[in-house]
């Protein structure tokens, strides 16, 4: 399908973007197929090791305290005891108010801020309100961002404005890496999201993120496809790499391992780093630390052991 762009920003001249139209049948086929691989021993261990260092920490509560971010981020940097040797994980998200806290506990860690913003997790705010959000976040020390789309309007045909403000979120983010998050389960549609994934990367995201958490469905493996897939045609068409984060519903070691096997067998092995990809998905972490526990331990450990606050 052929979809016309008329952004607003610096009043750019409309473009065509070009999108192919999604096979249901055979993306729900071939996401079906990651389950099916088996992955044991040491490639187990490793792959479990290496989800935990794509792992974005995340606190986006109304209930959210300096005091819960310190043991999140506590948490963030040791994932485990030392004896398992677990790496750190790739970021802690938090709410705009929260970085400058954060950036205290995280400075030179190593371990990204990130910052969700533009009216999270609704997106429906002005534009000047969206990027007060966002230059605050960067003021306080985010190095990410991560933002959500007016799905009101990508919804209502107005796909120009959500160019536009994609565009504009990502020139007020300055050197910081920008995640735009589709929403995933209120697009509805394969072609929805293929489309908007299309959208995002031309307006200039580093990353394509399926969901804020919020709402389900959040990530599953077809639509995760469906994104890698629109990532990969970027790819072969200009040569510049886009990243890719799932987030939400994603609880257990062994979905986490279909999704990496999935990032192989579609990009190729360049994507698995932190750099490429990352689960956006707390509540994974004490499922993988309990299967690294085990594969070590001969037995497994209580999920208490190593439960996020």
């Amino acid at each position: 399908m052929e979809i016309t762009i008329r952004p607003a920003v610096k009043n750019g001249p409309p473009f065509a973007l070009i999108v192919p139209c999604v096979d249901k049948v055979m993306a729900e086929q071939r996401a079906a197929s990651f389950t099916k691989r088996s992955i044991k021993n040491e490639a187990k261990l490793s792959g479990l090791k290496l989800a935990v260092s794509m792992m974005d920490l995340t606190t986006l509560e109304g209930a959210d305290t300096p005091g819960k971010l310190r043991h999140l981020c506590a948490k963030a940097l040791q994932p485990m005891d030392g004896r398992y040797e677990c790496p750190r994980v790739a970021a802690v998200c938090v709410y705009p108010n929260l970085v400058k806290t954060a950036r205290t506990l995280l400075d030179g860690t190593g371990v990204h801020i990130a910052s969700v913003a533009t009216a999270f997790p609704s997106g429906q705010a002005p534009l000047k309100t969206k990027l007060e959000e966002v230059r605050m976040a960067m003021k306080d020390g985010a190095d990410e961002i991560d933002m959500v789309i007016d799905r009101g309007a990508f919804l209502s045909g107005d796909f120009g404005k959500v160019y536009d403000e994609i565009a504009a979120v990502r020139e007020a983010c300055g050197e910081a890496h920008l995640k735009v998050i589709l929403e995933t389960g209120e697009l509805k549609t394969y072609d929805n999201v293929r489309l908007a994934s299309a959208i995002a990367i031309k307006a200039g995201g580093h990353f394509i993120k399926t969901s804020t958490g919020k709402i389900s469905p959040a990530a599953t493996l077809p639509v995760t496809l469906v994104m890698l897939e629109a990532i990969r045609d970027h790819y072969f068409a200009t040569g510049e790499m886009i990243g890719m984060k799932p987030a939400g519903g994603i609880r257990t070691a062994k979905e986490a391992l279909q999704y990496l096997v999935m990032v192989k067998e579609t990009l190729g092995a360049a994507w698995l780093t932190p750099e490429w990809f990352r689960f956006g998905a707390s509540g994974l972490l004490t499922d993988v630390n309990m299967q690294i526990a085990k594969m070590r331990d001969g037995t497994y450990q209580r999920a208490a052991d190593f439960a996020l606050p």
